[in-house]
């Protein structure tokens, strides 16, 4: 089984278990957004059991998919109920554009994602079938347990704003009822223009933002600097693209996530 980046391995192990093998695409601590795939990883696409991938993330990926064509193939996109411009409630509207792909940050989407590959190794390998809608069903509920969490950690930050270095957290500030403002847009690369720098001061200014948002697989440059500028602090914040941490898991890294949000964001109990 074969995955392309970390959120979707871990969902392909969770339900999977003791009855597959799964490798991921994307090594670890590599930014999948950035992909390029090997020869030999293209024909692993094609020979692969099952593919679960993300459509739109990672083009070398889409390509491999529709050049080789592997026979059992879980696309998350529509599982995962793909926006544009995710965001809290107070957020003004984003507009059309481009599809945010960073649903797992939303636990209660990845629950779905779940189901979804339970159903397609079920095709596979009917014979263990009750097994994989068991694991989904397992994992469903540690998700929402975690969704608990957040909702009960959160719940006294409705509306906070969430200044980061790029617009990955857009479905957990939906969630969560939070706004997210991005100094850079959903592609981490992109360098924020002067005028963008300027609107993101003014909120920061505007609103008492006490902390600015770094992650872990992208230079904090340009987020510490604005920082510094503002007298404001910084912390870290991991959007699970990319696994760096093999001794924690996507729950553990959600619960730590949760905990720099508690303590940096400008609301009741905040820093």
């Amino acid at each position: 089984m074969l995955a392309s980046f970390y959120p979707l391995e871990y969902v392909a192990r969770q339900v999977g278990g003791e009855h597959v093998s799964v490798s991921n695409l994307t090594p670890p601590a590599a930014e999948p957004h950035d992909l390029e795939l090997s020869p030999a990883q293209v024909r692993e696409v094609g020979e692969a059991d099952v593919v679960v991938y993300l459509s739109g993330m990672t083009a070398a990926t889409d390509d491999a998919i529709a050049s080789r064509q592997p026979e059992h193939v879980v696309d998350t996109a529509e599982a995962a109920g793909l926006e544009s411009g995710p965001n809290g409630a107070g957020a003004p509207d984003a507009g059309s554009g481009a599809l945010d792909p960073h649903f797992w940050l939303d636990p209660t989407r990845l629950a779905t994602v779940g189901h979804q590959v339970a159903d397609e190794l079920a095709e596979v390998d009917p014979d263990h079938a009750d097994d994989y809608a068991a694991n989904a069903d397992a994992l469903e509920a540690e998700l929402e347990a975690l969704d608990q969490e957040y909702a009960e950690g959160l719940a006294a930050c409705a509306e906070a704003t969430l200044v980061v270095s790029h617009e990955a957290f857009g479905y957990l500030a939906e969630r969560y009822d939070l706004v997210q403002v991005g100094i850079s847009g959903i592609d981490p690369e992109a360098e924020p223009s002067p005028a963008r720098l300027r609107e993101v001061r003014a909120v920061v200014e505007e609103r008492g933002v006490q902390t600015l948002f770094f992650e872990v697989l992208v230079s904090p440059k340009v987020t510490q600097t604005l920082a510094d500028d503002l007298g404001v602090g910084t912390d870290m914040l991991d959007p699970i693209e990319g696994h760096t941490d093999e001794d924690a898991d996507y729950l553990d890294v959600m619960r730590a996530n949760l905990a720099a949000l508690q303590g940096g964001l400008a609301c009741d109990g905040g820093a």
